[in-house]
């Protein structure tokens, strides 16, 4: 029986619900050492001086460093476009930008023993004005992050139609609104842990809780003067990221090299105060919409200016506020749309990648504005989207900003949840409880929205070896954190190769065992390493056929693989003699072969991104007197292409769906006027339990993608995507 798309259980679950996981702080490093870092409790200020003579001198410390002693860093900007003044070092050094920033690294024998000494430092701080804020940051007059550079600006850009302005001046209609996507934090329940060491050879050996070793491991390489191959990471279980960990942190840079300094193995394990103000957040733009159209609720035009908070040091704020522009016009035909970007900074954390990274964003401010046109226009928002979305007909679908949409039938997902939900009887419930003056107001929001997946750049790696028992070992660049990858490669190969799943063994995520791989994110993994899983496959399988050609006394073009039984045969002679994959393997391992045995290997990059696609609708009570607001249901169709695995599919919406409910209802990372964080605890940060969501009602369509053999889509950030602005309307 094919294995694509049936619902096979998550084989990794187990591991876990037994206890068995491996994550970085079970590791057991003998003679391990400990780093607490001090940092910083002002948002801006010069530094003055840092006393550390009294925690030299304290019980079990070993070291203690500033950025006086460093010799490397800082961290390079990862954007030709940013300032490289704006490049973050890997300790404060002259100035701190946010609270949490390090400042020290504390190494001794204990965590207890580095914590009780990061309370003997003292620092002088000379305190300068807080930025705080978008308007701070633009602001006559006010203080500058980076004087050298003379602003607070990052960086601009703008695009799309030079005619826009005409175009908008064209409309019957033009209704303008700002949406505001706060800042996030993104939480993963397993912080920034690292752990490093130096083996005898001199090569430098990290864990990382990350999203890919071998990103990780260039960056690491590359701020510590080290040749690459002279650096292996490893990335064992990891207790969660969203896009947080896709590159690492400073203080986990710093990590080797304070093992090298210090001739012993250092482990770091931040606590969750350290991680609220130190991994990094997410979203925090302001978004000035105008649209415009005819008074039937035809769009003609969209003009947008998106501003972005990056926090101290600009990663990945700016960009995200990019992809957000070139997705504003989302599923609809919108033939002109005008964009501009602006990112800043300020005494806030830096932003980093968080689930969606610009895509909820640009959801929202598309979503927001079509509900506002609607409103304007008197007519049901679901059919002024009706009116505007894309036909199936039309794709291939090159939108306004330059982005080619591959394949998708928006109406379909549209009408499907419609029909789910009796929209007629819930406007008519809806209208009732207004003239009743119901004290429970019935609210119904709708969002249609698009994705783009596998855009991060780069190819990924994939190899499939026979092993001399007959079972098959995968190797695959891309390292999960949650997304059933053990499961999903086991069952491309299981399908090609007639093998049952539990004679598939899959590894990932070590640098010395995998010899190229990208990062886990931007939900490109089925579709960039699944393929090349398959592709490997494939190529294996070809290989397997000459050999059991030879044990045979065929042709190899006469040889086929039942995948029924998995055994190989001659053509047309099934009941005949056949080979196992077992008497293979014995074959190419053996001394008169060789002993070479099998295994082939690619590198997958495909036709360029996907664009996955989906309807959500949002049924909440609004308390008339208080304002509370009770999510009742949260019904969802989504597409993403060919369907690998239902069940790994629709936990991903159902993750999703928990991050983009709580965006919507539950979170926000607060300053006050100084830069101090008034959210750095689970006490404070609204996150949301079980009990806090409703049962999902999901349902799956397929529409397969042209860009990659197997048809496939990203579905991991869609419920962030969807959810948020149905909820919001």
């Amino acid at each position: 029986m094919a294995l694509l798309g049936t619902g096979v259980p998550r084989r990794e679950d187990d591991h876990f619900l037994r206890g068995e996981g491996t994550y970085i702080s079970n590791l057991e490093l003998e003679g391990a050492l400990h780093v607490v870092y001090v940092t910083s409790t002002v948002a801006h200020a010069e530094l003055r001086s840092i006393d550390v003579e009294a925690a030299r001198a304290a019980p079990g410390v070993v070291d203690v460093v500033t950025a006086a002693d460093l010799d490397v860093g800082p961290v390079a900007v990862i954007n030709p476009g940013y300032p490289e003044a704006m490049a973050r070092p890997l300790l404060a050094a002259g100035r701190v930008r946010f609270v949490g920033e390090a400042l020290a690294a504390i190494v001794a024998e204990s965590p207890e023993a580095a914590a009780d000494a990061a309370e003997l430092v003292v620092v002088d701080y000379e305190p300068l004005p807080a930025v705080v804020g978008i308007e701070g940051a633009l602001a006559e007059g006010a203080a500058l992050l980076f004087p050298e550079v003379g602003t607070n600006v990052v960086m601009s850009t703008s695009g799309g139609d030079d005619e826009g302005d005409a175009a908008l001046e064209a409309c019957d209609v033009v209704v303008t609104g700002v949406v505001l996507n706060q800042r996030l934090a993104p939480c993963p329940l397993e912080t920034r842990v690292a752990a490093a060491r130096w083996d005898d050879d001199g090569r430098l050996v990290q864990w990382a809780s990350c999203q890919g070793p071998h990103p990780v491991r260039a960056v690491i390489a590359a701020t510590l003067g080290l040749p690459v191959d002279r650096v292996r990471v490893i990335a064992p279980d990891v207790g969660g990221s969203f896009g947080a960990k896709a590159r690492p942190h400073p203080e986990e840079i710093l990590i080797g090299w304070l093992a090298r300094r210090v001739g012993r193995p250092v482990c770091w394990n931040p606590d969750r105060g350290d991680d609220m103000t130190g991994l990094g957040h997410s979203r925090a733009q302001r978004q000035t919409v105008e649209i415009g159209g005819d008074r039937d609720g035809t769009i003609r035009a969209l003009r947008v200016l998106i501003d972005v908070d990056a926090g101290a040091y600009p990663v990945v704020g700016p960009i995200m506020a990019g992809n957000t522009a070139v997705m504003a016009p989302g599923p609809y035909r919108i033939p002109s749309v005008t964009w501009a970007t602006r990112s800043v900074v300020t005494n806030a954390t830096p932003l980093v990648a968080y689930r969606g990274a610009g895509r909820p964003e640009a959801t929202a401010l598309v979503e927001r504005a079509v509900d506002l046109f609607a409103a304007e226009l008197g007519l049901d928002p679901v059919e002024v989207r009706r009116r505007n979305l894309v036909r199936a007909e039309e794709f291939p679908f090159l939108n306004a900003t330059g982005l080619l949409y591959d394949s998708g039938d928006y109406h379909r997902a549209l009408d499907r949840l419609l029909d789910t939900v009796d929209y007629p009887g819930l406007r008519a419930e809806q209208a009732r409880r207004r003239s009743a003056d119901d004290p429970s107001l019935l609210g119904l929001g709708v969002a249609v929205f698009i994705d783009r997946t596998a855009g991060v750049p780069g190819s990924e790696f994939g190899a499939v070896e026979l092993r001399p028992d007959g079972s098959l070992l995968v190797r695959t660049g891309s390292s999960p954190y949650g997304q059933g990858h053990h499961t999903a490669w086991a069952m491309l190969v299981a399908d090609r190769t007639g093998l049952p799943l539990g004679r598939i063994e899959v590894v990932h995520g070590d640098t010395d065992v995998v010899p190229r791989g990208g990062v886990t994110g931007g939900s490109r993994s089925a579709q960039k390493a699944g393929s090349a899983v398959a592709e490997a496959t494939d190529a294996l399988v070809v290989e397997a056929r000459s050999a059991a050609a030879g044990l045979l006394e065929a042709a190899a073009d006469d040889v086929v693989l039942d995948l029924t039984t998995g055994r190989f045969h001659v053509t047309g002679a099934p009941g005949a003699a056949t080979v196992s994959w077992d008497e293979v393997a014995a074959e190419v391992h053996s001394a008169g072969s060789g002993g070479a045995g099998l295994a082939c290997e690619t590198d997958f990059d495909g036709d360029g991104p996907t664009f996955p696609f989906g309807a959500y609708l949002a049924v909440v009570e609004v308390d008339r007197e208080t304002g509370q607001v009770t999510l009742d249901r949260i019904v969802t169709v989504d597409d993403a292409g060919t369907i690998l695995n239902p069940v790994l599919a629709l936990g991903q919406v159902h993750g999703g769906l928990g991050q983009g409910i709580a965006q919507a209802l539950f979170e926000e990372f607060l300053y006050d006027a100084d830069g101090n964080p008034l959210t750095a605890s689970f006490a404070d940060y609204a996150f949301p339990s079980a009990a806090d969501l409703p049962s999902y009602e999901c349902q799956l369509t397929e529409t397969p993608s042209p860009n990659n053999p197997l048809g496939f889509k990203g579905i991991a950030e869609s419920g962030t995507i969807g959810a948020p602005p149905a909820i919001q309307s």
